[in-house]
């Protein structure tokens, strides 16, 4: 959610920044030239004024010596030298009163001669066309020089561009960095903004996943962030209560029916032994009856180990795996042996974090599975072995095995595969297993084993399980 919040956000700041930012680039050049154009008005007024009062030279057929003409063409040649602008003052007939260069004329065409007819119908020429740091274009401002209410000539000025273009690429510059540092701070408010809206559910996930891995007592700790969220978390945490009262209420039936049930079997059972005293000993009903009250018997005791180990805590402790695994071997051997099964093992010295009872329950089960289920004359290895942060106790079997289906079944409550149903078991061994050992954050994997039989894998963590 976050991934797709926040660049939300950012598109939006970025739209708001650069609408503000472009007319503002845009602002900052029409004032540089509107500074410099301003300039140039004054400049040409100046030198209007002090054409003004020079004698006629536009009427003269001959060059005038006139002192005003000779300090206008001094002030302009002064002008260009120092600003290197172009400046001229010329008359109606586009001859030249004074003009600095020397070569400054007019054009026959261009933004210049413009400029002149514009003036020459007493207004001042019209502002350039803004011109962009891109550009090389120059800035033409005339003015007229009247006398007596008639335009006796035109001053008109060309300037160069080049500092007014780096002038306005500099204040760009400064609004670029002003709105990347703006930029920074917007996406920082945007992580600061979704943190806070989307906190309650990172927590509500995180709770989520709790409750999904077995931790029940897990809830939503109450946070900040917008009202709808608050309302989201404690919903959440009423539904879980109600979920683990649910479920503790199935816990309890369950372990209450199993007890319960047990001394009415165990009053059935000895009944049916004293009916049987009385009955010939090769009596089959009475065998038949007596097995299956056995096996109603060891189904009850299993339920109730399965309500224990779904309520019981792991009490883990680093343990050396390799020697409770060679613990289990030498334990079962003699069951193997009495069956004509070679129960062999492979166990070096490894840690791990685990609990023992648990750990010890869980491979009964598997090595009794697999000496059940392996013919007489095959072998069942048991190894221990050390991978990265796991230890791992593998159990393979020679036995007829599972088809792929089967596999995927293996370890549900009360399955049986139904090629093995006349084989001893309730069908809950390995799901107890799989319960005890996610208690303390270890595992049970089933696999096929060449070339037949089955591979039994218990991992369990070798740092400790997080909470």
């Amino acid at each position: 959610m976050r991934t797709r919040l926040l660049p939300l956000l950012i598109v939006l700041m970025a739209a708001v920044l650069l609408a503000l930012g472009i007319p503002l680039g845009v602002s900052v050049a029409a004032a540089q030239q509107q500074k410099v154009v301003v300039d140039r008005i004054d400049d040409t007024a100046r030198f209007a004024s002090l054409a003004q009062f020079v004698t006629d030279a536009c009427s003269t057929t001959h060059a005038s010596t006139d002192e005003r003409l000779e300090t206008l063409s001094s002030e302009l040649s002064s002008y260009y030298d120092v600003y290197d602008i172009r400046a001229g003052v010329f008359c109606r007939t586009e001859t030249p009163m004074a003009q600095a260069p020397a070569t400054f004329i007019l054009p026959e065409e261009g933004a210049v001669l413009e400029a002149f007819n514009e003036a020459k119908l007493s207004r001042r020429s019209h502002d350039p066309k803004q011109v962009w740091p891109w550009q090389r274009g120059r800035l033409v401002v005339a003015s007229p020089v009247i006398r007596d209410g008639d335009v006796v000539a035109v001053v008109v000025t060309d300037s160069p561009t080049g500092q007014m273009r780096s002038r306005i690429l500099h204040g760009w510059l400064v609004i670029g960095l002003g709105e990347i540092a703006a930029m920074l701070l917007a996406v920082g408010a945007a992580l600061r903004l979704t943190g806070w809206v989307l906190r309650p559910v990172r927590v509500l996930d995180a709770t989520t996943h709790a409750i999904a891995s077995g931790r029940l007592k897990s809830r939503v700790a109450a946070a900040g962030g917008p009202p709808e969220l608050r309302r989201l978390a404690r919903a959440f945490n009423e539904m879980a209560d109600n979920v683990e009262d649910v479920l503790e209420q199935q816990r309890a039936f369950v372990a209450d029916a199993s007890h319960q049930l047990r001394n009415p079997l165990s009053a059935l059972l000895l009944r049916i032994e004293l009916l049987a005293l009385e009955l010939p000993e090769d009596n089959e009903e009475v065998a038949s009856v007596r097995t299956e009250g056995k096996r109603l018997a060891e189904v009850l005791d299993d339920l109730l180990d399965l309500a224990l180990a779904e309520h019981t805590e792991a009490d883990l402790r680093i343990i050396d795996i390799g020697a409770l695994t060679a613990e289990r071997v030498a334990a079962w051997r003699p069951s193997a042996e009495a069956k004509g099964v070679r129960l062999v093992g492979d166990c070096p010295p490894t840690t791990a974090w685990a609990d023992p009872v648990t750990l010890s329950s869980a491979l009964d089960a598997v090595i009794d599975n697999a000496i059940k289920f392996t013919p007489a004359d095959e072998c069942v290895e048991v190894r221990v072995a050390a991978d990265g942060d796991t230890s791992t106790i593998v159990v393979s079997d020679n036995g007829p095995g599972l088809t792929d289906e089967e596999l995927a079944r293996v370890g549900d409550r009360f399955w049986r595969s139904g090629r093995h149903q006349n084989i001893k078991g309730s069908g809950l061994g390995l799901s107890i297993s799989r319960t005890l050992l996610a208690a303390g954050g270890g595992t049970i994997s089933y696999a096929h084993h060449e070339p037949h039989g089955l591979t039994v894998t218990v991992s369990v963590p070798r740092g400790r399980p997080t909470a």
